[in-house]
């Protein structure tokens, strides 16, 4: 990161989920409705076919999978016409097998990463490859409904802190792989993520409550709890929902050393959401919403790997010398106006969000011995890092009637984000006391103003072409004090920066048949630059060493598609290739020893996406995904120990994902049984030739999910069972601590868990 310490501040690990559960027809919801998306047959384990609507494939054994009609695009349309990779993930499907953290939601999602840094609350999305391990900004866009979250810069820190939202209220969850930036901006080069909450019911009193209980070998017992209302006010004019939630992670690493103690990992999440819906008429509507979730962890849960693959200090355990609490505050709050005028549809959409994340770091294992041998004394060393970031965004939309031969949507965007990133190396002494032994202070302000839309002919009845444009201006400015005994003299710098650019998508879609179509896709993406700090160099002594500002990095994505619904829709596929050209990828540096954003080297992607659902009768449903990625530099740079042919972090060559579920009867009441596969190959954790994150080998692994159920009506009993086979894989590894001597900081998956899920609605 950008100044002295700020690459210090995370040593943490990165986890490389795996390839998805065959869905049907993966694919999205509505980006601007706000209707909820119900449940078509997806199994447990299975990624859902979820939708805003769906109409039903009729079949004599009733064995037929649901046909999808979604707006990824933001308009409506069959999921299979869809010219795009797309997914959706239920929550409650989620909820029944027992997934709690992003983590667990998109272990089953092909081509897409979550390196995580210690547990929920931290973590960096990619998707297909487009990853240098350490990110500057997001490459993945997250929102939540028609909200985008998160900040767009290294200095918010918000690719470390991609939103871990809860399942509170969720109706489910959207993966649009590929650059989305012409109609979702900055930081979607590599893809979108979406949660897609339930929104009131204005016709009908309704609710649910449920209560979860789990048990994880090598650690102890979790809970779950969580309750829904939704309050008609009048009929089809208003109502309120509102829902609440509970979670505690009982934790499975334990320590030794100073700071011993058993399931140091433990946490609490905790929330609450509610939403007014108001429908004067039928052609107006007003939404507001607000959303508070709080996670507390008592510690992060990787544990210490030597070089030889061996953990350190025993079977899930690591050695920490002072306390590691994570804290986080997620607050956001969003007023969404709608107007259909029938020729089009107008859209407002406005909020305010605050994300406060407190993640100190023992470092003690290394600075310890190595300020002992100057010297100093100390007990521990920890790196603090507080990160906050506020940020306002309002968006116009309008969007033309379908069904039209010529289609076409324009709007405006604008976010203004203030950050600040408080980070410093505090020394515990013997006597019980502390200091500062550095420090760094680092306010920041981002402003975009942007304006996109896009324009869709349809040729004939079966061909359809669609071309996207999105300019964007941005200005930032970013401040930076030093201080503090290994600091250096302090120091205070103020670094402007400022850039416009350009994104393109065009597609061309032809449907085959009524139920095949084909689909060529050509899109763009890019990152915001950003102003260097110019701090006085501790090699040369003199200032302003380096560059001022580093550019944007910007990658074109090509891609092919199929996708059918076949043998009376019972088989329902998806594939995909694509070849992405991934330019100037800005990565993290060091110029006459002070850390920078650099714009070093290139890369080159080249990958096929498998997305497949069979249901051979009305009582079974088996899913079958697959990814293949190949990822690497075509070109490196001496300061950032990169070089041509090195592939890219924390992405796996191969990946799969089979699933497959039992429908039956017991007594009257309906049941299921169902296992999931999931297969991740080998990964690199970093670069074989860097010296500030070098790579740290991660073998390929197998992990079984089992899950059961039964439906009595009035309540519904889930059972899952996670890593059955209690293996020990290795999601992702950080090796910041490496080059100091230090062990790697390994994410390991948590051993075997059975749990229950008791759903009682109303």
């Amino acid at each position: 990161m950008v100044g002295s310490l700020l690459g210090l501040a995370s040593a943490y690990g990165h986890a490389q989920t795996v390839a998805p559960p065959g869905a049907a027809s993966a694919v999205s919801a509505d980006a601007e409705s706000a209707n909820p998306v119900p449940q078509t047959n997806a199994s447990p384990g299975n990624t859902a076919e979820s939708a805003e609507t769906k109409t039903a494939a009729s079949a004599k054994d009733g064995a037929t999978l649901n046909t999808v009609v979604v707006t990824a695009t933001r308009r409506r349309e069959p999921a299979r016409e869809v010219p795009m990779q797309i997914n959706v993930i239920s929550a409650d499907e989620l909820q029944k097998s027992g997934a709690k953290t992003m983590s667990d939601f998109l272990a089953g999602e092909p081509g897409v990463d979550l390196n995580t840094q210690g547990g929920s609350g931290a973590g960096q999305i990619s998707m297909r490859g487009v990853t240098t391990g350490e990110q500057t900004g997001p490459t993945v866009g997250v929102y939540v409904d028609d909200v985008a979250f998160g900040g767009s810069t290294l200095f918010s820190q918000g690719a470390s802190f991609a939103l871990d939202m809860s399942l509170l209220d969720l109706n489910h969850i959207e993966v649009l792989r590929g650059p989305q930036g012409t109609l979702y901006g900055a930081g979607a080069m590599g893809g979108l993520l979406k949660y897609v909450t339930n929104e009131p019911d204005t016709n009908e009193f309704s609710g649910q409550a449920s209560l979860g209980m789990s048990s994880t070998k090598h650690g102890g017992i979790g809970n779950t709890a969580s309750a829904v209302l939704n309050i008609p006010i009048k009929n089809d004019v208003a109502a309120v929902r509102v829902s609440a939630f509970s979670q505690h992670d009982a934790g499975y690493v334990d320590a030794v050393g100073p700071q011993a103690g058993n399931r140091i990992d433990r946490g609490d999440t905790y929330g609450a959401r509610a939403s007014l819906l108001l429908t004067p008429t039928s052609q107006f509507t007003v939404r507001l919403s607000a959303i508070t979730q709080n996670i507390n962890r008592n510690a992060p849960n990787y544990v210490a790997y030597d070089k030889s693959g061996q953990p350190v200090d025993g079977d899930l355990t690591t050695r920490v010398y002072a306390p590691e609490p994570f804290h986080q505050n997620v607050q956001l709050y969003s007023l969404g106006v709608e107007y259909d005028f029938g020729w089009s549809r107008f859209n407002s959409i406005t909020s305010y969000q605050s994300v406060r994340t407190d993640q100190p770091q023992d470092l003690s294992v290394v600075y310890v011995p190595a300020l002992a041998a100057q010297g100093l004394n100390l007990n521990s060393v920890v790196a603090a890092n507080l990160a906050k970031t506020n940020k306002v965004t309002q968006e116009f939309r309008l969007t033309s009637a379908a069904n039209q031969r010529l289609e076409w949507l324009g709007g405006l965007f604008f976010t203004r984000e203030r950050s600040e990133s408080d980070q410093g190396l505090l020394a515990g002494f013997p006597n019980g006391t502390s200091a500062t032994l550095s420090g760094l202070v680092a306010p920041s302000t981002y402003t975009e103003y942007a304006a996109y839309g896009d324009l869709t002919y349809h040729v004939t009845p079966r061909l359809a072409l669609t071309g996207g444009v999105r300019i964007a201006h941005n200005q930032q400015n970013y401040d930076q004090t030093t201080s503090g005994l290994l600091g250096g003299p302090p120091q205070s710098t103020s670094s402007p920066s400022s850039d416009t650019s350009k994104t393109y998508m065009l597609t061309a879609s032809y449907g085959l048949t009524d139920n095949s179509n084909v689909y060529v896709r050509a899109a763009s993406g890019y990152r915001p630059g950003g102003p260097n700090a110019q701090l006085i160099s501790p090699i040369t002594g003199l200032p302003g060493n380096g560059n001022p500002t580093f550019q944007p990095d910007t990658l074109w994505t090509y891609e092919a598609g199929y996708k059918a619904d076949l043998f009376d829709k019972r088989l329902s596929l998806s594939a995909t290739v694509y070849d992405i050209e991934w330019k100037n990828i800005q990565q993290l540096g060091a110029v006459d020893g002070v850390n920078q954003v650099l714009n070093a080297g290139n890369a080159r992607v080249k990958g096929f996406e498998l997305a497949s659902s069979f249901r051979p009768d009305r009582h079974w449903n088996f899913g079958l995904g697959f990814s293949y990625i190949d990822a690497k530099l075509t070109q490196g740079n001496a300061a950032t120990g990169t070089q041509s042919g090195d592939p890219l972090p924390n992405s796996a060559k191969f990946s799969a994902t089979l699933t497959g579920t039992y429908h039956f009867s017991l007594g009257t009441y309906a049941s299921y049984v169902g296992f999931s596969e999931r297969f991740v190959g080998r990964r690199h954790s970093g670069f074989s030739g860097s010296s500030g994150r070098p790579d740290y080998p991660l073998p390929g692994y197998a992990v079984t999910d089992l899950q059961a159920g039964i439906d009595f009506g009035r309540a519904s009993l889930n059972f899952y069972v996670r890593n059955l086979f209690d293996r020990r894989a290795l999601l992702a590894a950080g090796t910041a601590l490496m080059p100091l001597g230090g062990p790697a900081l390994v994410s390991v998956e948590q051993p075997r868990t059975i749990g229950a899920v008791l759903t009682v609605p109303f």
